[in-house]
């Protein structure tokens, strides 16, 4: 339960640093193009998916790994 609560946190934290580049950086992007065509919305998306599918492999292996390391422990 310890994991999921650290892991609500890790995602929070990076949806917050996400929505606040835009605003702290006060500069024009090239980004204005994709937004005023709506097309930045495609690019977000698909960063995020990617984000998500290497999080969910990365805690997939490490609940993988504690299962190794608990039955190895077991049969010693």
């Amino acid at each position: 339960m310890n994991n999921l609560l650290k892991i609500k946190k890790f995602v929070a934290t990076i949806i917050i640093m996400m929505a606040n580049i835009d605003l702290v950086s006060g500069q024009n992007y090239p980004s204005d193009f994709l937004r005023s065509t709506g097309k930045i919305y495609s690019v977000a998306l698909v960063i995020a998916i990617i984000f998500i599918g290497i999080v969910f492999f990365l805690f997939r292996l490490d609940n993988k790994l504690t299962k190794l390391e608990n039955h190895i422990k077991n049969e010693q």
